[in-house]
């Protein structure tokens, strides 16, 4: 079994439509290292505000987190070779674009009616992922993450979704001058960024970063 036929086969915790009538618009939850898709799943209720029509899925990433509890897209901290790392991320946004196009298929919608939503290492996935897809999808939303291997994404980008990016600036796991940094690679490279600091905010959303995960999932997606 190939890992794209893997990742296909993994399930994780699915909401919506709450209007009851066949999706309109997927949108799809990466969550963080060390956690599972029940610790993004609770956002759609809220993003859901925005768009009744939508699925949501937030499946859960394909490895074991090395932290020993639940899982992780890739391996290696911030002292990880970065060679190494990028091998690593390359070797899983395949298996997330499978998935991507295993989801689409499934509820007969294309990449203009995707919204990727990543917290922490999902972010960082979401945001390599979504640029290197042959279509853009509606857009990207990035809680507390950064932008990995900045330095390649000019050779690689194949499409240009807006981004949006929101940063605790007290967070102890991230620091939040990297999502300036993202937002300042994203924008030379042709991007439309919208990047918010949350003054207090940890490693973590708030009401407010929920507030505008739905203006822009509203923004993007809605008809």
């Amino acid at each position: 079994m190939n890992k794209a036929n893997e990742l296909t086969m993994l399930t994780g915790p699915r909401f919506g439509p709450t209007s009851g009538n066949q999706p309109r618009q997927l949108i799809i939850l990466l969550h963080g290292r060390g956690a599972n898709g029940d610790d993004l799943i609770g956002l759609a209720p809220h993003l859901a505000q925005a768009l009744p029509d939508a699925a949501f899925i937030a499946p859960n990433a394909p490895h074991d987190c090395d932290a020993g509890f639940g899982y992780q897209w890739f391996a290696g901290g911030p002292d990880a070779d970065p060679a190494t790392k990028l091998g690593q991320i390359r070797e899983t946004a395949e298996l997330v674009n499978a998935f991507i196009d295993d989801e689409l298929a499934r509820h007969g919608l294309t990449d203009d009616r995707l919204a990727l939503v990543g917290f922490s290492q999902g972010a960082m996935m979401s945001l390599f992922v979504g640029p290197r897809r042959e279509h853009p999808c509606a857009g990207i939303m990035g809680y507390s993450g950064r932008l990995e291997s900045p330095d390649v994404l000019g050779r690689e980008i194949k499409c240009r979704p807006p981004v949006t990016l929101v940063h605790g600036d007290a967070d102890p796991v991230l620091a939040a001058n990297l999502m300036y940094d993202a937002a300042a690679a994203l924008t030379e490279n042709g991007f439309e960024v919208s990047s918010h600091l949350r003054p207090g905010l940890g490693h973590g959303i708030d009401e407010e970063g929920l507030r505008l995960g739905v203006a822009f999932l509203g923004r993007v997606l809605g008809d």
